[in-house]
């Protein structure tokens, strides 16, 4: 959805919480859901955790707009290394009370339908065919929390929540151009849940983005998984939610909203780097045991990490992200360093990603051999995650990723100034810079202590004796 959110907890960006008030409210959102931390989260398809996500705006992703514009970038894609594609709502969008001049892809006017300016149905059974050829997954947001104000729908008014007087109204009062949709109705429900199978069944899809997810009933999408899954057992659900009790029955993932405030408050505010810790670790004691999180420095809700954090700045923000435990995402251009804007206007208006932007690192490079990393090493698929302590823990954020055969340290200067930072971690003299293109080769020499410049990053590893 495009609502200006910090969090996805109901928090409008223009409402910024303090760490207290975060605290609080997701304190009481894990009451609400029945204190589900001892639980274990529902096992997830075993493909997922060696996923990298691509998300795709269609008609930003190239200038033609269209699931053929997609299509014809596939080899890049794949060369990448990214494997789920999620492809932005590809229905028509509603003309009624429409914000911009195009309106907004999460104002669906019919669910069964496919936007014309995106493409046909053939096209996007192509674009799917093609992906699955190259071993690529291929998910697409649903909308389940609301419609256009000229939705097919709409002859069903018993479908929408109303006022006292009858009258439709939207989910949130900000939400001018959306009509909010009523899941205390069983035939609603029957009517999302056949739609869901009919885009499974026809276009052969992996999966759904589910927008929103944390305002539609827990119930309903554990309703929805239950019957998906008899069109196809390994299907994946990704909640656009911060709510534990998602991830029990319904959801094999979610977005991880409160670790990304925290990211921004460190880059753009200044907090010390250990609120990144204090974060991943909150959101370990409150959601079921195997929680997977979708790690986000970039997304369609908000200006592009290089704006917000410069292009040094964002490089090291999805370095973090691509080395964490959970499954990281990479945003429609992220990977040439795009700056074109997002959000709003982007939203409601056609704004191409420039593909050739001036002054930019080998960021495509980068992201391809960190990903090689995190599929090569299964020590980044686990959710074994050690913050290590080091002596500048203000700017730098230092962490072990971990198996049976391989250990990784990851140092990360969040700062734009230089540092020197000695690393707390044992048979430091057996690690090993490792290579990333793009990057300039780095000695060993001094480990455990990293010499950073401002933003700089490294890698080392360790082969664990047998």
């Amino acid at each position: 959805m495009r609502l200006k959110i910090v969090l996805r907890n109901n928090f409008p960006r223009f409402f910024q919480p303090s760490a207290l008030a975060l605290s609080l409210f997701l304190a009481v959102s894990a009451l609400a859901d029945g204190n589900v931390a001892s639980e274990h989260a529902r096992s997830s398809p075993a493909w997922l955790r060696e996923s990298v996500i691509y998300e795709i705006f269609t008609r930003n992703f190239s200038a033609s707009g269209d699931f053929n514009g997609v299509t014809a970038r596939l080899d890049e894609l794949k060369d990448l290394g990214v494997n789920v594609l999620w492809l932005m709502p590809v229905h028509p969008n509603g003309e009624k009370m429409k914000k911009g001049s195009l309106g907004s892809p999460y104002a669906v006017k019919d669910y069964y339908a496919i936007d014309p300016l995106q493409g046909s149905t053939n096209d996007l059974k192509r674009l799917v065919r093609e992906a699955h050829q190259r071993g690529l997954k291929v998910i697409i947001d649903v909308v389940a929390n609301h419609t256009a104000w000229d939705s097919v729908m709409m002859a069903h008014p018993e479908f929408y929540k109303q006022d006292a007087s009858g009258k439709i109204i939207p989910p949130v009062p900000d939400w001018s151009d959306v009509a909010g949709l009523n899941y205390a109705n069983p035939q609603l429900r029957e009517y999302m849940i056949a739609m869901l199978k009919h885009w499974v069944q026809e276009f052969e899809l992996d999966g759904f983005r589910c927008d929103v997810a944390f305002m539609v009933p827990t119930d309903f999408w554990e309703q929805a998984r239950a019957e998906l899954e008899k069109v196809k057992p390994d299907l994946i659900m990704l909640a656009e939610a911060t709510k534990p009790d998602l991830l029990v029955k319904a959801f094999d993932l979610d977005y991880s909203w409160p670790l990304h405030a925290a990211l921004n408050k460190v880059l753009l505010d200044g907090t010390p780097a250990t609120e990144l810790q204090k974060s991943w670790e909150q959101s370990r004691r409150e959601f079921p045991q195997g929680s997977l999180h979708m790690r986000i420095s970039d997304n369609h809700d908000e200006a592009r990490a290089v704006a917000r954090f410069g292009v040094r700045g964002a490089l090291a923000a999805q370095v973090l992200m691509l080395t964490l435990d959970g499954v990281p995402l990479i945003y429609n251009g992220m990977e040439v360093g795009d700056a074109t804007e997002s959000g709003d206007p982007a939203l409601f208006e056609k704004l191409p990603v420039f593909w050739k932007p001036k002054d930019r690192p080998a960021l495509r490079e980068i992201y391809r051999d960190l990903i090689k990393l995190r599929k090569k090493y299964p020590a980044f698929q686990n959710d074994r995650t050690i913050w290590l302590k080091n002596s500048d823990p203000t700017d730098v954020v230092t962490l072990m990723r971990l198996d049976k055969q391989d250990e990784f340290v990851v140092a990360i200067n969040l700062s734009n100034r230089p540092t020197s930072a000695a690393v707390e971690v044992m048979n430091a003299g057996e690690f090993k810079p490792v290579a990333v293109a793009g990057r300039p080769a780095v000695s060993a020499a001094g480990f455990p202590r990293v010499e950073l410049n401002g933003f700089e990053w490294r890698i080392y590893h360790r082969a664990v004796s047998r």
